[in-house]
């Protein structure tokens, strides 16, 4: 029955009881919920967004073996996913703590090892068990340059779990490709004390690694873990480029691209 005077639209009114779950769609959304679907799916979205919105990932340095607290420098929205990756390539155990506002606006990302702020005990446990536990000492992110303030929680963290404390450096460079590049520099494991020291020195040694590659080139040391996303400007990847040369008669040379496009 339609209220007198209500506007009335078949077309919405049909689509909404086509629309309407049936009785048993809640069962299944829930097994989906608690079945292995659910992180799989975030799994994919995350390592998909890596290689689609990047040019490569690169490393350098020690993976750490089983349990430790990882301390990252934090001055890019990726620095968790590129961690993730990692862990995921070799098969480690992951965990990482993220802000409660970012957790609350991304709760899916705890099936794939994230756990509030605050929560000590969850770091200490997860370490023991054998997991990466990342805690970025700077605490929020901060704007690309230099280290911040490094607070002590990773060190605590570290003791308390006796597990090795490793500083890693994170780096987003936009170099010669279309897309940024993500490096990453493992540090050898220190004590808490020493962290703001080797972190900074760690830091520092990236920085000055990516000044002296050539942009078109990794650093020296460094090995490509991810492949990415390559840039448009790549003659054999770029379509519309071959075919421009194909029309202007301007021969494509360089990269080993001294064929004319098909």
């Amino acid at each position: 029955m339609v209220r007198e005077g209500a506007s009335f639209h078949p077309s919405r009114a049909g689509l909404l009881n086509w629309a309407r779950p049936p009785a048993t769609l809640p069962r299944r959304a829930q097994l989906l919920r608690e079945g292995p679907w659910a992180e799989w799916l975030v799994r994919r979205s995350l390592r998909g967004a890596v290689r689609r919105e990047l040019a490569g990932v690169y490393v350098r340095g020690p993976w750490p073996g089983g349990g430790a607290v990882l301390a990252p420098n934090h001055h890019s929205w990726w620095d968790g996913y590129l961690l993730r990756e990692l862990a995921w390539q070799i098969g480690q155990d992951f965990a990482v703590m993220m802000g409660e506002a970012q957790l609350a606006r991304f709760p899916f990302l705890q099936r794939v090892g994230a756990f509030p702020a605050g929560a000590a005990r969850t770091a200490v446990r997860r370490a023991r068990e054998g997991a990466w536990v990342v805690l970025f000492p700077e605490g929020a992110i901060q704007p690309p340059g230099a280290l911040g303030a490094v607070r002590g929680g990773a060190g605590w963290a570290a003791g308390r779990a006796g597990v090795p404390l490793v500083p890693v450096a994170l780096r987003l460079s936009l170099r010669g490709a279309e897309r940024p590049e993500a490096f990453v520099r493992f540090g050898a494991p220190c004590p808490p004390l020493d962290l703001p020291a080797r972190l900074s020195a760690l830091l520092a040694q990236l920085d000055a690694d990516l000044r002296a590659a050539d942009p078109d080139q990794p650093p020296q040391g460094y090995l490509r873990v991810v492949t990415g996303r390559g840039s448009a400007h790549d003659a054999g990847a770029n379509l519309p480029a071959q075919w421009l040369a194909l029309l202007t008669g301007d021969r494509i040379t360089g990269a080993g691209r001294d064929d004319p496009p098909p």
